[in-house]
């Protein structure tokens, strides 16, 4: 079960609207869906987390380049909308490369994050996306959350959490 939601910085605060990923395929895709949610190019978050096992913050201020952090690189690349997030550059890859693991071999069955005993034993190769965060960890350091408060947050509440540092707990609720 995913959630997703867009937070568009406004003069009068935040305004929340929950947002369909479906037809997003690429970042570009979701840098124009970000910006078009706010036609004065101030600040948009989006917010994605999916069952508590991960969460992603994909920021656009204006035409800047996006920025994206991503909780758990390992648990979203298993997901559509975390493999979405998860480029190249971000998990330190040479852009367009195959590195990564052949996704149509990965066992996904839900036990022990998809991983199976050998994948352990071979300690997951030189390829392998960590079970850590990956991306901008500052991504919202200007907004009131540091670094290490963003580390910090389990995947359960951290949309609630970061609503709530942002004054946007109220708009967040009602999307939800």
């Amino acid at each position: 079960m995913y959630f997703a939601a867009l937070l568009a910085r406004t003069e009068d605060g935040w305004e929340a609207s929950d947002t369909e990923l479906d037809d997003v395929e690429t970042l570009s895709d979701l840098a124009d869906l970000a910006r078009e949610a706010s036609p004065d190019e101030d600040t948009v978050l989006v917010l994605i987390e999916q069952e508590d096992s991960w969460f992603g913050v994909f920021r656009v201020d204006g035409e800047d380049d996006p920025r994206i952090y991503v909780s758990d690189a390992a648990a979203a690349q298993r997901s559509a909308y975390g493999e979405l997030l998860l480029t190249d550059e971000l998990l330190g890859r040479e852009p367009g490369s195959d590195d990564g693991p052949d996704l149509d071999s990965l066992d996904l069955d839900g036990t022990e994050d998809g991983e199976s005993e050998d994948d352990e034993e071979e300690g997951g190769g030189a390829d392998a996306v960590p079970h850590s965060p990956v991306g901008d960890s500052e991504i919202l350091e200007d907004l009131g959350i540091s670094e290490k408060e963003l580390r910090a947050l389990d995947a359960e509440d951290a949309l609630g959490t970061i609503a709530e540092a942002l004054g946007a707990s109220e708009v967040l609720e009602t999307v939800r």
